[in-house]
């Protein structure tokens, strides 16, 4: 994998466990948090869609609507299952067993159902960093971990939906070739719409939310597309069987911001954990 390629993931990796971490402080109806920072998202990303295609850049088709539409259900599944888990377990918990889960259903599929190939060393590298993450994780039966079994099941949800959405934009980008942006901020824009009925029907509780969580929609609103935009845009240069365990490094960021701010313990663990997914870094770039 190309160098420019590894930082452009690895940056989304950043960006990814910045909005996670900010969609933690979420408080009350998680419907209507996921449906506002869809929104503001959509809000921001579709004038620089319509500003591309203005310029001949991008263009609008039916296929694209089609990508984007199914892309849209697999992410409000995704986005809906994770706030769910967030809200009964620890992120400590939830957030490595979805990363580390659904990079390895989407290495897995890449190569036997896709065919995809990859060296010895690249795929040692990728194994390397779904073992560090795993490592982070650490036992979830662990004493004083408050419903682990709960954590891990809902972790496990997540990552067969981060599988589902990953395969498919893979397909989207690479086969399609529909643009990334435009994709994306179709995606976001029926996103938006698919949620509009549920969210409605708590119009009362609408403007408290907005005011409670105003911060964190909007850091959700800004990272989320960002970090997902720069992984669409590596999956046209390397393979989804790369990229998807890659982009998996967040899962050190969002470890270590556990720690520091949520002091959800084992510091040494999980700079042990980050080891290693830097060294299957390495090996992915050689």
């Amino acid at each position: 994998m190309q160098p420019d390629t590894i930082a452009m993931v690895l940056a989304a990796a950043v960006a990814h466990a910045v909005w996670n971490l900010a969609s933690k402080y979420k408080q009350g109806n998680t419907l209507l948090f996921v449906w506002a920072y869809s929104f503001a998202s959509t809000l921001l990303w579709i004038p620089i869609a319509v500003g591309l295609m203005a310029h001949g850049l991008r263009t609008m088709d039916g296929q694209l609507a089609m990508a984007a539409a199914v892309s849209a259900a697999l992410h409000i599944a995704y986005s809906l299952t994770l706030q769910a888990g967030y809200d009964r377990a620890d992120l400590g918990v939830v957030y490595p067993i979805a990363r580390g889960t659904g990079p390895v259903l989407t290495m897995l599929f890449a190569i036997l159902v896709l065919g995809e190939r990859l060296n010895v060393v690249a795929v040692f590298g990728a194994l390397l960093v779904v073992s560090g993450v795993l490592v982070v994780t650490g036992n979830p039966f662990r004493s004083g971990s408050p419903r682990p079994l709960q954590g891990m099941l809902w972790g496990a949800a997540t990552g067969a939906t981060i599988a589902s959405y990953t395969l498919w934009d893979s397909y989207a980008v690479t086969s399609l070739h529909v643009a990334p942006v435009s994709y994306y901020a179709g995606t976001l824009l029926l996103q938006s719409l698919a949620l509009t009925p549920g969210a409605l029907r708590h119009r009362r509780h609408m403007p408290a939310a907005l005011r409670a969580n105003a911060a964190p929609i909007l850091i959700v609103a800004v990272f989320s597309p960002l970090a997902y935009i720069l992984v669409l845009n590596a999956m046209q240069a390397a393979p989804i069987a790369l990229v998807a365990p890659l982009r998996e490094s967040s899962i050190i960021v969002g470890s270590l911001f556990a720690y520091l701010i949520f002091r959800e313990g084992h510091l040494a663990r999980r700079i042990v954990g980050a080891g290693i997914v830097l060294i299957g870094i390495v090996a992915i770039s050689l």
